[in-house]
C-alpha cells in the first residue's frame, strides 16, 4: 500500500478536519473518517501537488488570519468545503464554531427562517423560539455554499446582515450583534448571473473580497495520483492485511481520465477497486471508469531526440568546469536535473516520463526515489 506520512499532522477536531503535509511539503487536507461518514457529492480531501494548486497556498495563508469575506469558486466536488474549513483553521477564529450551510437545499419559504432565526409564534408552527445560522456561527465562520442558488429576496436580507454585522429574527425587531466570518462558494458563474440579473451585484462585491478559484481535476492531472493513494490508504486500511498498489496501466487511466464528478468520483473509484481488485494490484478494469479506453501511453509517446550538435555544446562547458575541480558530482546533478524537470513537465506522471527519457518506468521510479521526490 502506498503511505501518506504522518509527520507534521494538525488534528483540527472541531470542524472534523484533518491537515498533513506529504513529501515536498504538499499539504493534504481530508475530512476526519471517523467523524464524516457521508456519501454526498462534497470532496473529502483535497491536496496541493499540482503548480496551479500550489499557487492558492500563499493566497489562502495570507488571507486567512483576516477578517475578509471569501469566495470560493469550483465545479461540485471540487473541494470548497474542505477549503473553506482550511481557511477556518488558519484564522483567528479556529476555536469558534464553523457551520456549513448549504443555500440551494432549503426553499425560500425555510431558508430565511434557517439563516436568520425566528421568534415563537412568528409563523404557523413556529412553538419556540430558535436561533438562525448566523447566530450559530458567531465568534467564528458560517459557509455559505451554492451562494448563487440564494433568493433575491433574500440577498437583500443577506447584504444587510453583512453591511451592519446584526442579525433581526424572523417575528422580532431587536437586533442581535454578530461576530462572524462568511466564506461563500459557488459553483456557477457569478459573472452571469449577476448579468442576468439573478444575482445582486452589491452582494456579489461584498462577498468575493478575496477569491479562491479551485480548478477542477482535469486542469489540475498533478493532483490525481496523491489523491489516489491517499484514498487507496485511507479504503486499504479497512482490509488489512491484504497490501493493494496501484498498477502502471491503472495510474495512467486515473491520470487521463476527465473526472467530470472531480475528487468525489476519484474517491469512489478507489473505492471499488479496493472492494473488488484480485491480486493485490489494482488494474483498469477494477476502477470502473466508463467510456474509459486504455492506450499504451509508451507507444504514444517517442523519447526525447534532442539535436546532438546542440547537447554538446551545452555539456562541453560544464565538463571543463569539471576538469578544474570547479564542480564534483556533475553526472548526477545532470541526472537530477534532467529527470527532476521532465517529471515536473509531465506533471508528475511516471509512465509519461519514462516514455518522454526513452526509459522504463522502473528507471524513473527508482531515480525519483533517490531524489526525494516519491
Amino acid at each position: 500500500m502506498v503511505a501518506v506520512p504522518h509527520e507534521h499532522m494538525i488534528e483540527t477536531a472541531e470542524i472534523g478536519l484533518s491537515s498533513r503535509q506529504q513529501p515536498g511539503g504538499r499539504p493534504l487536507l481530508a475530512f476526519d473518517s471517523e467523524k464524516h461518514h457521508s456519501v454526498g457529492p462534497r470532496a473529502r480531501a483535497f491536496i496541493f501537488s499540482d503548480p496551479q494548486s500550489r499557487a492558492l497556498i500563499p493566497l489562502i495563508e495570507r488571507t486567512a488570519p483576516s477578517e475578509a469575506n471569501i469566495l470560493v469558486i469550483g465545479e461540485t466536488g471540487t473541494g470548497k468545503e474542505l477549503v473553506a474549513r482550511y481557511v477556518h483553521s488558519l484564522s483567528d477564529r479556529a476555536n469558534g464554531p464553523f457551520i456549513a450551510v448549504n443555500c440551494g437545499a432549503f426553499s425560500e419559504s425555510l431558508i430565511e427562517g434557517e439563516l436568520f432565526g425566528y421568534e415563537k409564534g412568528a409563523y404557523t408552527g413556529a412553538h419556540l423560539a430558535r436561533p438562525g445560522w448566523f447566530e450559530a456561527a458567531n465568534g467564528g465562520t458560517l459557509f455559505l455554499d451554492e451562494i448563487g442558488e440564494m433568493p433575491l429576496s433574500l440577498q437583500v436580507k443577506l447584504l444587510r446582515v453583512l453591511q451592519e454585522r446584526e442579525v433581526v429574527r424572523l417575528g422580532s425587531r431587536t437586533p442581535i450583534p454578530l461576530d462572524v466570518r462568511v466564506v461563500a462558494a459557488t459553483n456557477v458563474d457569478l459573472h452571469k448571473s449577476v448579468a442576468n440579473g439573478s444575482f445582486r451585484p452589491d452582494l456579489y462585491y461584498r462577498l468575493q473580497v478575496v477569491t479562491l478559484p479551485l480548478l477542477p481535476l482535469r486542469e489540475r492531472r498533478a493532483d490525481i495520483l496523491p489523491l489516489a493513494r491517499h484514498f487507496l490508504q485511507t479504503y486499504g486500511d479497512k482490509i488489512q492485511p491484504r497490501r493493494l498498489d496501484l498498477g502502471p496501466a491503472a495510474e495512467e487511466a486515473l491520470y487521463r481520465h476527465d473526472w467530470p464528478g472531480n475528487i468525489r468520483e476519484l474517491e469512489n473509484a478507489i473505492y471499488r477497486a479496493t472492494l473488488v481488485c484480485q491480486d493485490g494490484v489494482i488494474q483498469v478494469a477494477d476502477l470502473g471508469l466508463s467510456g474509459f479506453v486504455y492506450a499504451d501511453p509508451v507507444a504514444s509517446l517517442s523519447p526525447v531526440d534532442p539535436d546532438l550538435a546542440d547537447l554538446e555544446d551545452l555539456v562541453r562547458p560544464l565538463v571543463d568546469t569539471l576538469l578544474k575541480g570547479e564542480h564534483d558530482a556533475l553526472l548526477d546533478r545532470l541526472v537530477s536535473t534532467v529527470v527532476t524537470e521532465t517529471f515536473e513537465r509531465c506533471a508528475s506522471n511516471q509512465i509519461k516520463t519514462a516514455a518522454a527519457l526513452g526509459v522504463t518506468r522502473n528507471v524513473v521510479r527508482t531515480h525519483l526515489k533517490n531524489f526525494g521526490l516519491i
